[in-house]
């Protein structure tokens, strides 16, 4: 099969399922020396097509001429984490996690070198943005392509989801627009390809309000800078050449595109009301007056490397990343270890991480009386060259 028919925009569920299963034939991990991701719409295996082969996996194997353990996963808030974190050498992923990972120590090796857009579709007697407020939407989970394009396009236009009746989340990125038709939902975000195969026929019964942005299509191949440099020119010349001679992978591509995807309704609001933003050099001094510096991501981020002097009280996250979350379906239990007298600083993994923010307001809420909010976490302070931990 050729690589453009699985990295050039997944045009199909069994391109992608294809992908998965080609990648599972790579060396045990017992022996691995680099471990890597491969992360694709849930769809892909709820299909159960992932049953033929290709020669993808072996000649990955060949192409680093090391063993290397893969690891495959649906659940994109998962793998997100995991940029953030360093925890895969390489990554074959779709373009928001690319983007995370290029924020995170990684470098864009291949992709498509194709852009798709996204389009935003109501019914046709809705005319304008504004008459989506109190309205439902469709999304597949919260940290799909889908979902990020719609948090921008509806940013962008000054609405958030919070001004939404309801947003259904659910794991099919095509049941949007079945949903639509069968009037369970008032709008949905699509790729305009797949609207416009969808809604010919349908006789002016939809319209699209918003357009995105092109963005990169398809699956991008990401490694760590760390790694070797012979070893990521291998691994270029494999993708180049890992098409028969017919439409290859683009090598060491301009990753500019994947900016913008970087930023669409993923960031925390730049303002707290009734909590102070600091920088990273304002909560060392207020550290060295005795406040309190909380890392609340999870266990194993915090004993990777954390702020020094930090305590670490996890925010269990479930809620979606917005300001319109509801925090009974969080666990902030470890809230109550902490001295609600004293003056506390929460921090996670930067403006992109939702945890300090909700942290932050539950700590209001719940009478602490004075709360800060390093927005830009560990990576801002660690960026300043200020002093970090490990608890490994």
């Amino acid at each position: 099969m050729p690589m453009q028919t699985i990295f050039s925009g997944l045009k199909s569920i069994r391109a992608a399922a294809l992908l998965v299963a080609a990648v599972a034939l790579l060396a045990p991990a017992a022996h691995a020396q680099y471990a890597a991701m491969v992360a694709v719409d849930p769809s892909a295996t709820e299909r159960g097509l992932n049953t033929l082969y290709t020669d993808l996996g072996t000649g990955l194997a060949k192409a680093l001429k090391l063993p290397v353990r893969v690891d495959r996963s649906t659940n994109f808030a998962d793998v997100l984490r995991s940029t953030r974190t360093g925890d895969y050498d390489i990554y074959i992923v779709p373009v928001q996690v690319a983007a995370s990972g290029l924020a995170h120590g990684y470098r864009l090796l291949a992709d498509s070198g194709q852009q798709e857009t996204f389009v935003l579709v109501a019914a046709q007697q809705v005319d304008s943005v504004a008459k989506l407020k109190g309205a439902r939407m469709y999304l597949p989970q919260q940290d799909s392509i889908y979902s990020y394009m719609a948090k921008g396009l509806l940013n962008e236009h000054g609405l958030s989801l919070k001004d939404l009746k309801s947003v259904d989340y659910q794991k099919t990125s095509g049941a949007g627009l079945v949903a639509l038709e069968m009037g369970v939902t008032d709008f949905t975000v699509t790729r305009k390809a797949e609207y416009e195969r969808w809604v010919a026929g349908k006789d002016g019964k939809y319209r699209v309000l918003l357009e995105s942005k092109p963005v990169p299509a398809g699956l991008g191949v990401l490694v760590k800078k760390s790694m070797p440099q012979p070893l990521q020119d291998r691994l270029a010349q494999w993708a180049e050449a890992s098409g028969s001679g017919m439409n290859r992978l683009k090598a060491f591509p301009d990753a500019g595109a994947y900016t913008y995807v970087a930023g669409l309704g993923h960031f925390t609001p730049a303002q707290l009301p009734g909590v102070k933003l600091v920088a990273a050099e304002e909560a060392s001094q207020l550290m060295k007056q005795g406040a309190v510096m909380v890392d609340v991501r999870s266990a194993k981020e915090f004993n990777q490397k954390h702020i020094a002097g930090a305590v670490l009280a996890p925010y269990l996250e479930k809620s979606p990343k917005d300001t319109a979350y509801d925090a009974a379906a969080d666990d902030f239990s470890a809230l109550a270890r902490l001295d609600k007298a004293k003056p506390h600083i929460f921090a996670c993994n930067g403006a992109e991480c939702w945890k300090s923010y909700k942290a932050s307001k539950a700590a209001t809420a719940r009478g602490f009386k004075t709360v800060y909010w390093l927005r830009g976490g560990l990576p801002e302070w660690d960026a300043k060259g200020l002093p970090v931990a490990t608890s490994d």
